[in-house]
């Protein structure tokens, strides 16, 4: 059987991009997006739905996103879903789904003349920005219960 993971976000970020390096001097920003959703219910009301999603982008791509991203911004990417699992230090075990950014566009013009950027460009033979090895990723960090 075929398998397709493909996401792709138009949202806000929730928080300001957070970059940090691997042991292997690979760039890692992690940050988090919201979407919202609007809709009227049966009997007409308006309800408004948003859904929060942790992202991880990798390489040069992490580096622009860090570099010209805030809290607020609006951005779409390209990616596709990971899910991770550690073990924290407590000893129980945590599981995160999150997006691995591997393309985006600066959707917003918010200032410092990032607005209408082009999608990061993609590695030509796809290893440059896959990310590094497994052993590089380690627990992601420390965050608190999520409550749901």
């Amino acid at each position: 059987m075929a398998s397709f993971n493909r996401v792709i976000l138009a949202g806000n970020l929730t928080r300001d991009p957070q970059l940090s390096y691997t042991p292997s001097n690979t760039a890692v920003c992690e940050f988090g997006m919201a979407m919202n959703r609007k809709w009227r219910d049966r009997e007409g009301n308006q309800k408004d739905e948003v859904c929060f999603v942790d992202l991880s982008a990798y390489g040069r791509t992490a580096e622009t996103i860090n570099q010209y991203m805030r809290k607020g911004r609006a951005i779409l990417v390209e990616g596709r879903l990971r899910y991770r699992q550690w073990t924290n230090k407590e000893g129980q075990n945590r599981s995160k789904l999150d997006v691995f950014v591997e393309s985006f566009s600066f959707i917003d013009s918010g200032g410092g003349g990032a607005g209408g950027g082009r999608p990061a460009a993609k590695p030509a033979s796809g290893a440059a920005e896959e990310g590094p090895p497994p052993e590089d990723f380690g627990p992601p960090p420390e965050d608190p219960e999520i409550p749901f």
